[in-house]
């Protein structure tokens, strides 16, 4: 499979930033849907876009360079050259909520009912996006003899592109499904973030690029950490919300 779609005077366009663009965009639609049945105003979403898909950008390729600082560090410069790859979701994740937060309070807009509203169009982001690594032949796994397989450089391989992609696709509709019966704002968000992560955490076994923090898989680390940190702050949002009440 050719990495490159296309080329505009001489410019090329990699299949990999057309899917990451359409999950953007689709997230973006699904979002300003949800924001209106919430009765939030549909220009916050787009306003939210503008300044949250940037900020995840950087936050991602910050967070790919951190890991792979053996390598940028004698060569500085590549750290600007994006385009040859080198994204990692879990930045894109931090920058993202981080700029999102900063925008909520800007605009007195509540944080946790943006976030509710945002879950479901993030994980329907990340499952478009992860087909870009299809086209990259990257985020593959170990030699396998499965039916459903991918040739990679003459090997047959995990294809844990898919494997995510599917499980995230699952975890969009479940948000959707769910977002009916919630009990506090905040609820949907903590619920992609919890199981997002117990996918990841187990799709990320069978890769063979991970990122490592010493002998451990990096993206294992952080899901361990997240699915904790998400657990903790469901309790003290369900006992804010039993003190209202109360």
């Amino acid at each position: 499979m050719n990495p490159i779609a296309f080329r505009i005077f001489g410019v090329e366009v990699a299949w990999y930033g057309i899917v990451i663009s359409i999950g953007i965009f689709l997230g973006i639609f699904v979002a300003m849907i949800r924001a209106k049945k919430e009765g939030l105003y549909e220009d916050a979403v787009l306003d939210l876009s503008l300044i949250a898909v940037p900020a995840a950008v950087i936050g991602a390729r910050l967070y790919y360079v951190v890991f792979k600082w053996d390598y940028y560090g004698q060569n500085p410069i590549s750290i600007l050259r994006i385009r040859q790859g080198g994204l990692a979701i879990h930045g894109a994740i931090i920058f993202g909520v981080l700029a999102g937060y900063l925008f909520c309070r800007y605009k007195g807009i509540g944080f946790w009912q943006m976030a509710d509203i945002c879950a479901p169009s993030i994980i329907l982001g990340q499952a478009i996006g992860r087909w870009g690594n299809y086209f990259n032949q990257e985020a593959y796994g170990t030699p396998t003899d499965l039916p459903w397989a991918i040739e990679v450089d003459g090997v047959m391989v995990h294809p844990t592109f898919l494997y995510e992609s599917l499980w995230n696709f699952g975890v969009f509709i479940f948000l959707l499904y769910y977002t009916k019966r919630k009990k506090m704002d905040g609820q949907i968000f903590l619920l992609y973030l919890i199981l997002y992560s117990v996918g990841r955490f187990f799709v990320e076994g069978l890769r063979i690029d991970s990122l490592m923090i010493g002998p451990l898989r990096t993206a294992q680390v952080i899901s361990v950490v997240t699915v904790i940190g998400a657990l903790a702050v469901m309790q003290v949002l369900k006992a804010r919300s039993h003190k209202v009440i109360g």
